[in-house]
């Protein structure tokens, strides 16, 4: 007898939690929202380094995102992977003073040009400015690259293309209003 009461009341405190999560459509949707046509889960070719052993297409992601916070005077995005054997991790991409009237980044706009009016890319640990694919070492465990798009209370952070990953990263998050992230994977 006492079985079936605990059993109940378990099922009923899953179904109240179910449905206190799932009727609620603004838990997920009342932030800042970061989506991707190419980032899907894994890493694919189109956004592999080409160079270090790597062969793949080294194309920047389309980025779009939604629910911008009031107050937002830019944007910021990063690619990062914290399991790169650099006691450091390592930065893919760094960009920011990202116009706050921009929703989208389009594919392959880091090669081609094609960013914001303004908008800075700034040197990853590849040395070079602009995007750099993933290419953790071979063997190594599939690794994890984190795209993420900041929300800033500046219109401008007053650093160049030469500033390294690390101090735009203390200055990105020293003006954070929200950040939005999409976590992705690659092995080789």
């Amino acid at each position: 007898m006492k079985r079936d009461k605990l059993k109940n009341i378990l099922k009923n405190t899953i179904a109240l939690t179910c449905v206190a999560l799932f009727s609620s459509s603004s838990l997920f949707s009342d932030g800042l929202s970061l989506k991707s046509n190419d980032l899907l889960g894994q890493v694919s070719i189109n956004q592999v380094f080409n160079g270090f052993g790597c062969t793949g297409k080294n194309i920047s992601p389309q980025l779009s995102w939604s629910n911008t916070p009031k107050n937002t005077k830019s944007f910021a995005i990063t690619i990062y992977d914290p399991d790169a054997p650099t006691g450091s991790g390592w930065w893919h991409w760094v960009m920011f003073n990202i116009p706050k009237d921009t929703n989208q980044i389009s594919s392959n706009a880091s090669q081609l040009g094609l960013l914001p009016k303004g908008t800075v890319q700034s040197k990853t640990d590849f040395g070079n400015t602009g995007f750099g694919g993933a290419c953790p070492p071979k063997g190594d465990k599939a690794h994890t690259y984190i795209t993420t798009i900041y929300a800033l209370d500046v219109e401008k952070i007053n650093l160049d293309k030469n500033a390294n990953p690390a101090l735009v990263g203390y200055m990105i998050n020293s003006h954070m209003i929200e950040k939005s992230s999409i976590v992705t994977y690659y092995k080789r």
